[in-house]
């Protein structure tokens, strides 16, 4: 059974994809290129909005245990002033993941902190940051390599464990199914396996044990199944690649009223 990453590969996790996102900004030919996977921004909106949320989060985890996002840092995102010059602009993106990294690790893993998803399945806690925005931060190193030209798949380690945590963050959620009760699974190619239960309970992910995923075992549970590489779930998850660029089994349309439902919680 595959485990979790530790605190401290999250932490290293988010420093090299940082490093890879912005050595994708220096070689791209302008900062005025549009982003095909963010539609409204260009390659300066996509630097500006991964450092602004570093620098956010930072404040987040340094503030503790809270309701609410601190003001003060609210207050700096909405009135952002970065640099327009490519050099200093990546100086500043750098120094806003040394801010994130910094306060992470004066926090620990267990500090608690205001975050917007459920804690079903993901705590609100500082390892919780950690683990999301490992994965922002590859997403977007994912997109900024696209309007450069030069995509390239998310790395097997980072993308293993966005396919659960995207599941136990962006989707694990106490609202209650609005549908008929059913199952998605989800196959990473490279061996571990997920099961989102959803029914009037809401939804919540757990893994698929080897052995049972190898041999099929209980796959009528699920009312539609997903196999891909790791990193090509993780995109499709995000909205990236379409569903058509997996290899999709079952009923393919419940995908679309996943990717159309809006829990409360």
């Amino acid at each position: 059974m595959e485990k979790s990453l530790g605190f401290p590969d999250l932490l290293r996790l988010i420093d090299e994809r940082s490093t890879a996102f912005r050595a994708a900004v220096a070689a791209a030919p302008s900062l005025d290129a549009q982003v095909p996977t963010c539609p409204e921004w260009t390659l300066f909106d996509l630097v500006k909005h991964l450092g602004g949320g570093d620098r956010f989060w930072a404040a987040i985890v340094d503030a503790g245990p809270a309701d609410a996002p601190p003001a003060e840092a609210a207050a700096a995102r909405a009135a952002l002033e970065v640099p327009r010059e490519r050099e200093a602009l990546l100086a500043w993106l750098a120094a806003s993941t040394r801010l994130l990294l910094s306060a992470l690790r004066e926090a620990g893993p267990d500090a608690g902190c205001w975050a917007w998803w459920s804690a079903l399945q993901t705590p609100r806690t500082s390892g919780g940051v950690a683990r999301h925005r490992a994965q922002e931060t590859a997403v977007h190193t994912y997109d900024v390599q696209l309007a450069a030209g030069a995509p390239q798949p998310l790395p097997a380690e980072v993308a293993l464990d966005g396919v659960e945590e995207f599941l136990f963050t962006c989707v694990a959620t106490p609202s209650a199914w609005p549908h008929k009760s059913t199952a998605f699974d989800f196959h990473a190619a490279e061996g571990p396996s997920w099961r989102l239960t959803v029914d009037g309970d809401g939804a919540r992910s757990t893994r698929i044990p080897a052995p049972m995923a190898a041999t099929g075992e209980d796959s009528d549970a699920a009312g539609v199944s997903v196999h891909g590489t790791a990193s090509e779930l993780v995109l499709y998850l995000y909205d990236r690649i379409p569903a058509d660029s997996l290899h999709v089994g079952g009923d393919a349309g419940l995908l679309d009223l996943l990717r159309a439902w809006e829990p409360e919680e």
